[in-house]
């Protein structure tokens, strides 16, 4: 039964961003009932993600016999289509599952720098970086990895036939989907982007401007769809789409050859788990740097009455913005491609390691960046994403989150092809303690070479209670990836919010270098800030930070979805 309140806008404090914090509605697919909404909880299935058109297909594909692995790969498609800011056939992703069982794996498709890389790609022959070089031209892309990646997780779990989870995105590009307000607005700011970095007039461009309830079709990326239905990846990393993917290098700089597409693989890594207050955290390994730092913020803390403090109290904001500084010195030094670089994995989360890391914390006063820097291990050798959370009626899990690393990747469309191209190579350190675009220290772990992946701060994670799924979490938004997943988890163990809440609830940030706490705008009261500059901080004001989708298991085994209303995003169950 549908459940339909309309409340309209609800402040529960001015520590939380302002939703309908309660509005289901109901569509009917087939004659299935799909409900959508904030605060959504379902029985047999949901799913949360960044457009509505996806959520929803996701939703379709489960009930139509699919399980979790199937409505990934029908959401990932349609996302490719439908958040073009992000979701895409041009970029890469890393992925978590669970089985029903209980069994756990970890996929990295993240993208790969081209075989003819080189460490210096992006310095003059001064040995300075080159402005925008890493990530404006076609220069900037790495090898893409998201249709492998989609076809080697259908492979393994998948009930439905490949044909049938990708053919709701084939329809919804050359159908076309209505645009909301946020992406209009979007689209509209890039225009200019789009005009002059293409040879061609893309899809997402129009003479007069974008406005809500507009559609878009893609005949272009329909096409490309269809022959990754008919062929696989073949459809994808050879063939005609693989040539126009060169034919785009070759029209400026781009460095991708065929080789470097047809021998792209998608790779299964062992997850990282760790624990916390009982709860079992799992989550991805390196090349993401999110598994790693969200042990290590949680190993940090544990140990202090956080809850007692209470939520964006100027105690548990100080603790938790003096772990965050020290994980992200960490982060520079230490992580990397584990197929290139010895990664001290299981040292970085080690209880003594991160005891003592915060044995210099002062509770009264904020640490300083610059006397900071990566913890010592004894014989160590040398924001633009989406995500989505998935979860069937057996309970099978996948935490996904999939990126062009800039919003629209480096804006450049494939002529005749329809996607854009990814701008990830700007993930690598281009230059050892140069900042990339979202302001993060990279080292000589994460240095260029070639066919290496580059580091990531995605953060997909699922999390048990008592041995049984009790949350599905992820987050887009670069840098703050992280924190906005350390930061949600906390809002529920910690601070007994439903999932929705936990969500909406405003955030801040802090990545040890530039030496500041970042928070959203009117989240943080004039008193908090007095407090927190008085042991200081420095706070600076920003825009929304992340844009979360997750999933929760209550205590009758009924699924409690949160929407994260800082964008269009979507739970649909039913």
């Amino acid at each position: 039964m549908c459940l339909i309140m309309k409340s309209g806008i609800i402040r529960l404090s001015a520590l939380l961003i302002a939703l309908p914090l309660f509005y289901y509605s109901c569509t009917i697919i087939d004659n299935n009932v799909v409900e959508t909404g904030y605060g959504l909880k379902v029985q047999n299935g949901m799913v949360v993600s960044a457009y509505p058109d996806a959520s929803i297909i996701g939703v379709k594909i489960l009930q139509n016999g699919g399980n979790a692995v199937d409505a990934t790969a029908a959401i990932h498609f349609a996302l490719a289509v439908c958040n073009p800011a992000a979701g895409n056939l041009g970029g890469g992703g890393l992925l978590v599952v669970r089985e029903s069982d209980g069994n756990i794996a970890a996929l990295d498709y993240r993208e790969k720098a081209p075989l003819v890389a080189a460490r210096d790609m992006y310095l003059d022959d001064k040995g300075e970086v080159i402005p925008g070089l890493s990530t404006s031209t076609h220069l900037a892309s790495g090898v893409p990895g998201t249709v492998a990646g989609i076809a080697e997780v259908h492979n393994k779990y998948g009930n439905l036939s490949f044909k049938e989870v990708i053919q709701p995105g084939i329809d919804l590009a050359r159908q076309g989907f209505i645009v909301s307000d946020k992406l209009a607005r979007s689209l509209n700011k890039m225009k200019d982007r789009f005009i002059e970095r293409n040879s061609h007039i893309t899809a997402f461009v129009k003479d007069e401007s974008w406005v809500e309830g507009d559609t878009i079709r893609q005949p272009e990326l329909a096409e490309t769809l269809e022959l990754i239905r008919d062929y696989g990846m073949d459809g994808f990393y050879r063939g005609r789409t693989a040539d126009l993917i060169i034919k785009e290098m070759e029209r400026v700089n781009g460095i991708i050859t065929h080789g470097d597409l047809e021998n792209y693989k998608a790779v299964w890594r062992d997850p990282i788990t760790g624990s916390y207050k009982g709860y079992r955290i799992i989550s991805m390994p390196p090349p993401s740097s999110g598994g790693v730092a969200i042990i290590q913020l949680l190993g940090m803390i544990e140990n202090y009455p956080v809850s007692e403090w209470g939520f964006h109290s100027d105690k548990s904001i100080h603790l938790m913005t003096e772990a965050e500084r020290r994980v992200y010195a960490d982060r520079a030094e230490y992580l990397g491609d584990p197929d290139f670089v010895k990664i001290p994995v299981e040292e970085l989360m080690g209880i003594d390691y991160l005891a003592g890391r915060m044995s210099d914390f002062n509770p009264d006063q904020s640490g300083d960046s610059r006397d900071i820097s990566a913890g010592s291990i004894p014989g160590y050798e040398s924001e633009e994403t989406t995500h989505f959370s998935v979860v069937d009626g057996d309970g099978m899990a996948v935490s996904v989150t999939t990126t062009l690393n800039g919003a629209y990747g480096n804006g450049i469309v494939v002529e005749g092809a329809g996607f854009l191209l990814n701008n990830e190579m700007d993930d690598f350190s281009v230059k050892p303690g140069y900042p990339n675009i979202y302001g993060l220290i990279g080292g000589e772990a994460n240095s260029i070479q070639p066919d290496k992946r580059m580091l990531s701060s995605m953060t997909p994670t699922i999390i048990e209670e008592n041995g049984e799924l009790f949350m599905i979490v992820g987050s887009p938004g670069g840098s703050t990836i992280i924190t906005s997943v350390f930061q949600t988890i906390l809002n529920v163990i910690e601070f007994n919010m439903d999932m929705q809440t936990a969500v909406s609830a405003g955030r801040f940030h802090h990545q040890w270098l530039p030496d500041q706490i970042s928070v959203e705008s009117d989240v943080f009261d004039t008193l908090l800030v007095q407090k927190l500059e008085k042991m200081g901080h420095t706070i600076a004001k920003r825009p929304s930070i992340g844009r979360v989708d997750a999933i929760r298991v209550l205590s009758d085994g009924s699924y409690e979805g949160g929407a994260d209303p800082r964008g269009d995003d979507t739970a649909a169950g039913y």
